[in-house]
């Protein structure tokens, strides 16, 4: 079994591109299963201005390639879905 603490050292970093996304802040789990649904990794947005607090980057348990000694490969990251935009499209279905 891995914890958190162990998962936030590790970069996350996009396959596809080499892309880096920076570190996992927390997680989403399944209350019902106790299993990861998700990543979330904290985003620096560009306009925020001096005090704007950074988006949320939301990566699905699914999209993780492997997770390595120092690194996270994820796949299928095409745009970045902010973790406001997906609750509110689960919340459409």
């Amino acid at each position: 079994m891995i914890k958190l603490s162990e998962l936030q050292v590790k970069e996350v970093i996009i396959i596809d591109d080499g892309s880096r996304l920076g570190h996992i802040s927390d997680l989403e789990i399944d209350t019902h299963s106790g299993r990861i649904t998700a990543i979330i990794i904290p985003l620096k947005e560009k306009s925020g201005g001096f005090f704007g607090k950074p988006g949320e980057l939301v990566i699905q348990w699914n999209q993780i390639v492997r997770i390595g000694s120092d690194v996270i490969l994820v796949n299928g990251i095409k745009r970045p879905a902010l973790y406001s935009e997906s609750l509110s499209n689960d919340n459409n279905l």
